[in-house]
């Protein structure tokens, strides 16, 4: 803890170069103020986040200038902006925070009087096949506990200003920097068609595979369908006639038209009864489909980290154990 105290005020020293500047005197409290007006660039939303009234944001704004000699915030037409000096502060500010923060994570975690709140980040197949389950446990044993979810962007945005504000990822391939994975179930994709399709008994053919009209799903952050990377590597192209950015809707279209849709077959199975569709095997293996959670290092001994990720992996042992059609 100390060292940690230490690397903290070290940061501050680095952050703020004003002569002959004492920390001791310093109001930590304008930290916090500063890390808002910098994440808000606005008097008035720093307020609300900070729960102060709008001239006490304004007073530890003119404080923060007086201190670092720097405007910070400029206003320009109708908004404000932040002066350089504010950008670059911005990041070491952050972490020096994460690192205070972290000084007073407590011991243990009161699932059943926390009111604290997660944010996941997912596609929207892992949201229908673990978020009902899962949130029945969380409703039991934390029923204060909040969970958001922020539908999956991409790697390409997952800078570090952004990760900090993540609990878990689900995901599939590689780590992300900064976090940690752990497999959380298995899975393989088939064709979903709707029942009574009049190819579905012939889909498992190649030729009539090749020769229907498929949907495709490019989810956010991508540049085309995963299945479509697959097969161009062993030399096919399928027939595309409509993309659509997620695999919900992907089923929804295929369970009202003749085209095919070939996603996750835990997704048609927990589906098929609600929309009418059938699980058709592709005639080519595509294999398997590892989902994966990741969570930060940084909230590696957190104990309110612990208890979400247990029960997620307990979440994801269960489908394990289903039938996946």
């Amino acid at each position: 803890m100390i060292a940690a105290a230490s690397e903290f005020f070290k940061s501050i020293e680095n952050m703020i170069s004003i002569r002959l500047m004492n920390l001791n005197s310093l109001d930590l409290n304008l930290l916090t103020a500063l890390d808002a007006l910098l994440r808000e660039a606005s008097v008035s939303r720093a307020a609300l986040r900070m729960g102060l009234s709008q001239p006490a944001a304004s007073h530890a704004l003119q404080r923060l200038r007086d201190i670092l000699g720097d405007p910070l915030l400029v206003r320009t037409g109708a908004r404000m902006e932040l002066t350089p000096r504010a950008q670059a502060l911005r990041a070491p500010l952050a972490q020096a925070l994460d690192q205070v923060r972290g000084l007073f994570v407590p011991d243990d975690f009161d699932a059943a009087r926390s009111e604290r709140q997660f944010r996941l980040m997912m596609p929207d197949l892992a949201v229908e096949l673990l978020m009902p389950p899962l949130m029945e446990k969380v409703t039991r044993a934390a029923p204060n506990v909040r969970i958001d979810i922020v539908p999956w962007r991409g790697s390409a945005i997952f800078h570090a200003e952004f990760a900090r504000t993540i609990d878990l990822v689900i995901s599939i391939g590689n780590a992300f920097k900064g976090f940690h994975r752990q497999l959380l179930y298995v899975d393989s994709d088939a064709l979903a068609v709707r029942r009574g399709h009049p190819l579905a008994a012939k889909l498992k053919r190649r030729e009539t595979f090749l020769a229907a009209r498929h949907v495709g799903v490019i989810i956010r952050g991508s540049n085309e369908d995963l299945i479509d990377t697959w097969l161009r590597a062993k030399g096919i192209e399928r027939h595309i006639s409509l993309v659509v950015s997620g695999y919900l809707e992907a089923l929804h279209v295929a369970a009202r038209t003749d085209l095919v849709a070939f996603v996750p077959r835990r997704l048609i199975a927990a589906l098929s009864k609600q929309l009418g569709l059938v699980t058709v095997t592709p005639p080519l293996d595509p294999g398997i489909d590892e989902q994966f959670m990741f969570y930060p290092t940084r909230a590696q001994m957190d104990p309110g980290s612990i208890w979400l990720r247990r029960l997620m992996l307990q979440t994801g042992r269960e489908l394990e154990k289903r039938k996946a059609g």
